[in-house]
């Protein structure tokens, strides 16, 4: 039988601050198969949860995350970014989805290497652009990669080679069946995001995507019981 995995974007910030362990949680509740979360270094490399570059949308403090050590995060949000590692603790047995955000071969290395030291490698895989995903692949050699492509040319073989990617991951937008149909031939899944409404899910559903990642996650479910089921 088809399956579809369905991504939670940044758990389930519909209901629930994004990025967070609560929202983790949520997402793993309403039957998320992965939840996708932002991972980004402190001053003193910490891999913490936050998409943006500062604490401004989400927290009320227009301070860089690069600026602040972990400790000072911890203060300004009263521990409500969680660090990459009680992150993994979180979800359990469940699979995370890492994005890495103007991720550097610096902390890339940081973010792979947390990964490992909690055992976790087998259940967590990454994306983002080309660059940050050859960090990742430099980084380790076994690493699940969903590499974030933005136009529909096609990526080159040589690029393909170097990333070693297992998943194309488009903006839903760009995914058809002439596109999916396309990247299957290379031997690669096609993953799409954010999808936010049924009708859009079941397009992508009836284009043959393998994956897609929805910031309404029980919506996803819902759909897919009655396409897939």
């Amino acid at each position: 039988m088809r399956t579809v995995t369905a991504v939670a974007h940044r758990g389930d910030p519909y209901r629930v601050r994004e990025n967070t362990l609560r929202s983790i949680a949520s997402a793993i509740e309403r039957g998320a198969d992965a939840v996708e979360v932002d991972v980004r270094l402190t001053k003193d490399g910490v891999p913490v949860l936050l998409h943006d570059d500062t604490l401004k949308r989400l927290w009320g403090h227009d301070r860089p995350l690069a600026a602040l050590t972990h400790a000072q995060v911890r203060e300004l949000t009263y521990g409500g970014v969680p660090t990459l590692r009680e992150a993994i603790l979180a979800a359990g047995d469940h699979r995370l989805m890492l994005d890495l955000p103007g991720g550097n071969e610096e902390s890339v290395r940081k973010i792979v290497g947390t990964v490992r030291e909690a055992g976790a490698g087998e259940r967590t895989y990454y994306c983002a652009g080309a660059v940050a995903m050859l960090h990742v692949r430099a980084a380790d050699p076994a690493a699940e990669i969903a590499m974030t492509w933005t136009t529909l040319a096609p990526p080159r073989r040589v690029l393909l080679d170097a990333v070693r990617p297992k998943w194309l991951n488009y903006r839903f937008g760009l995914v058809g069946r002439d596109l999916a149909d396309r990247v299957h031939r290379d031997g690669l899944l096609v993953s799409a995001w954010t999808a936010d409404t049924a009708r859009t899910m079941r397009r992508l559903v009836a284009h043959g995507v393998d994956s897609i990642t929805t910031n309404r996650v029980d919506a996803l479910r819902s759909v897919l019981r009655e396409t897939l089921d």
